[in-house]
Parts: C-alpha cells; structure tokens; sequence
C-alpha cells in the first residue's frame, strides 16, 4: 500500500498550549508499505494534558518501531493476526495508563488523554480508540469508524437522549474513559477492508464540534485530495473555519489518503 499524508494542529482561539499530539510513521514491508497514525487529546481541564498526550505519542512510536516488526512476521493467511495486534495495543494503553497516573499522583496533579489510531497494511485497516477522538473513513461517504466512549453517548444508545440533544448537552465533554486519570481502561478496536482512493480522517475533538460531517466529505472529497500539499491545505482550512465559528478548544487532524493497495 501507498499513501499520502498530511498532518495540521493548531492550539485555538483562546487556549494558551495545544495539549493535543499527534504521530504519522511509515516503513517498507515486503507486502507494501505499512503506515500508522494516532491523534492523542490532553484532557482540556485537567493539569499537564500536553504531558499526558505526549507520553501515550511516544508509547506508540516505541511500539511501532520495536514491537510491530515482530508481529508482522506472525502473518496468517496474509492478515495481521488480529488477536495478537489487540492483545499488544491493550498490553500498551494500560501500560502508560499506569504510569501517567503514577506521574500524576507523584506530583499531585489529575492529567489524561485520549487515543484514536488506525494502522494500514495489506488492504486491512485497524482501529484503537480511548475517549472521544475521531477516526473517519471517506470513499463514496463519510463513515465514523470509532465510538466515542462519552456520557452522551452513552444515553443516545441507551435510548435517554437523541443525537441532536447530544450536539450541546452540558456534558458532552464528559468521558467515560481516558488514559491517566485513574480506573480500568479498555480500548476499543476495529477491523476493516481497505481500497484504492480512500480516505482516512483522525482527529481531535476540538476540529469537529462545529462542524458536520457533511463539510467534511465535501471538503475532503477523495477525489479531490490529489496532493499532500492539498490535503494539508485543506486541513488549515478547516481549522480557520472551526475558529470561525468559535470552537475554543485545540484543533488536530490527520490526513491518510490509500494511493494504490
């Protein structure tokens, strides 16, 4: 597999640190090209969540760049073994849950993060997310891929609130799980096939509260994303338009588009 990729992240109107982190990393297998991507969510309101970002960001370049090698030689029938991808990645978030909530207890501060990644390889893709960070699949629509695993959430799909009710509830910001700030952690996972053309779209809460999903299709409309050079512009784009219609918070995307399989 071949890729483009473009990358933006902007700490918004009025905060003063962008708590938000990100990470893009590619290599060369003998099965094309294997890339990685994560969007990570410093917890706004709570002390160091640029920390806490950062910390999970480097966990997952470690594992990339140390772990993953091994597990590609574990290939069956010409797929990651997929258990084996989940067990690793559980193994990881709950491994830097613990330390960035040990850092904090040290220092008596709350900090946390989210975690939203996707890995592409060999016409699969697979997902990871903690909170409420985003990842999106373009082709012919706009596909959510992850669940954000937040109080509103939760009564829309128990049926207590509609989704247009979870648009401006008081506590749509309220997470049910976040790395760091203390209690169990249980990522959830995703699988998928890929295909040529496509688009995936990681991000941070802060680059689509004021934005429907809609405008994102339209302004990353696969066929239009001829370029890194385009998608990063269009990312900005976004960005400003987000600020424009006065979104506070930091503001993070990610650009993947599938070049060939």
């Amino acid at each position: 597999m071949y890729y483009y990729t473009a990358m933006h992240t902007d700490a918004g109107r009025r905060k003063k640190i962008n708590q938000d982190s990100m990470l893009v990393l590619e290599a060369q297998t003998d099965r094309g090209n294997i890339l990685f991507a994560a969007v990570c969510d410093g917890m706004g309101g709570l002390a160091k969540g640029e920390t806490a970002s950062a910390a999970m960001i480097r966990a997952f370049d470690s594992w990339f760049r140390n772990d993953l090698p091994a597990l590609l030689k574990q290939v069956r029938a010409g797929t990651l073994a997929e258990d084996r991808l989940r067990d690793q990645w559980t193994c990881l978030i709950q491994d830097t849950d613990r330390r960035i909530e040990a850092y904090g207890r040290d220092l008596n501060i709350e900090l946390g993060t989210t975690a939203s990644a996707v890995l592409l390889w060999g016409g699969d893709y697979y997902t990871l997310n903690v909170g409420d960070s985003r990842v999106y699949l373009l082709s012919d629509r706009i596909c959510r891929l992850t669940k954000d695993q937040t109080y509103v959430q939760r009564e829309v799909d128990a049926g207590r609130m509609t989704y247009e009710e979870s648009l401006t509830d008081p506590m749509r910001n309220v997470l049910l799980q976040c790395i760091g700030a203390g209690g169990a952690v249980s990522p959830a996972f995703g699988h998928g096939k890929t295909a040529a053309g496509q688009v995936f779209m990681l991000c941070s809460d802060g680059f689509r509260h004021v934005i429907a999903p809609e405008e994102f299709y339209q302004a990353f409309y696969p066929p239009r994303m001829t370029g890194e050079d385009v998608m990063k512009q269009k990312i900005i784009d976004l960005t400003r338009l987000n600020m424009e219609r006065g979104e506070n918070d930091n503001i993070s995307a990610i650009l993947v588009k599938i070049l060939r399989i």
